[in-house]
């Protein structure tokens, strides 16, 4: 039943816009969370760029990083930045660590997301190399060093936002995935070998 029909033009006009309005709204609330989670999948909002090498071009004028990294509520590993905040000329490449630990006796795979923020400074952010690209396997009681090595694009100092950008966070989550099928089977082998004497004992 068409719930416009028995207004006249003016009437109806404004009702259906009433509706879009609604409509529109309803569906942004509900995509929240479906954004919320993309984007700290993909980086979407605050994404980077990867780069080969280094910047050809290296400014007097300096901005700060800063490092954050947290934890899905299923990753039993603990993770953190080796430092917190570092300064840098603009184009000069910046070496970066996260530490992560795998604390229980069987190995753990994570693949970690990231975000830069403010989202304008993400398209001046340049990776060069960085444990996000891969897969990371931990082995029972495991600690590693994660590198990231990246650069801010002197770019950054012309445009319209950027220019007024001096602190850069770069944050990470890293989620538990499934292990790689061969560092499954290595995981599997001690147990089989464990098992295989009392199985002979027992046939015996």
């Amino acid at each position: 039943m068409n719930i416009f029909r028995n207004l006249d033009g003016p009437q109806r006009t404004a009702a259906m816009t009433v509706g879009v309005v609604l409509l529109m709204g309803s569906l942004a609330w509900a995509s929240v969370p479906f954004y919320d989670w993309f984007c700290r999948v993909t980086g979407f909002g605050g994404i980077t760029n990867v780069a080969d090498s280094g910047s050809d071009v290296i400014l007097d004028q300096t901005i700060k990083v800063r490092f954050d990294g947290s934890l899905d509520r299923d990753m039993p590993w603990s993770f953190k930045p080796a430092v917190r905040e570092m300064e840098l000329r603009i184009g000069e490449t910046g070496l970066a660590f996260y530490e992560a630990h795998n604390p229980l006796d069987v190995p753990i795979a994570g693949q970690a997301s990231y975000n830069v923020t403010p989202y304008e400074a993400g398209g001046f952010f340049d990776k060069i190399e960085c444990f996000c690209f891969t897969e990371q396997v931990l082995q029972p009681g495991e600690t590693m060093m994660m590198p990231v090595s990246f650069f801010v694009d002197p770019a950054i100092v012309d445009d319209r936002e950027g220019q007024y950008v001096h602190t850069i966070t770069l944050s990470y989550t890293f989620y538990q995935i499934d292990l790689p099928e061969d560092e499954m089977q290595a995981a599997l082998a001690p147990a089989a070998l464990t098992t295989a004497p009392q199985n002979a004992i027992e046939t015996n």
